[in-house]
């Protein structure tokens, strides 16, 4: 019987200087409390499996590797495309 894989979070904070820095990440029970908090201060969640094993590989507090610019550049384009249309129907 295989186990089942356990859940992984990873929470970035960008303020449009330098690149993305990894502020949260963890498993199991730490990566539900992250999704909650995410939840509760209205921040977007998106699901990638792949770029948040990559993630949890970057130190806390530390930018993320320019390896990583494209996948998390794509995210952060998903999520203002969805805050530009959440407002826009407000």
């Amino acid at each position: 019987m295989k186990d089942k894989p356990r859940q992984q979070a990873s929470a970035l904070k960008y303020d449009g200087v330098g690149a993305p820095t990894v502020v949260a990440k963890g498993e199991g029970i730490i990566a539900a409390r992250i999704k909650d908090i995410a939840a509760r201060n209205d921040i977007p969640l998106v699901q990638d499996a792949m770029l948040t094993s990559l993630l949890g590989n970057v130190p806390l507090g530390d930018e993320i590797p320019q390896s990583l610019y494209l996948a998390v550049g794509e995210v952060l384009a998903h999520i203002y495309r969805i805050g530009d249309s959440v407002d826009t129907m407000e």
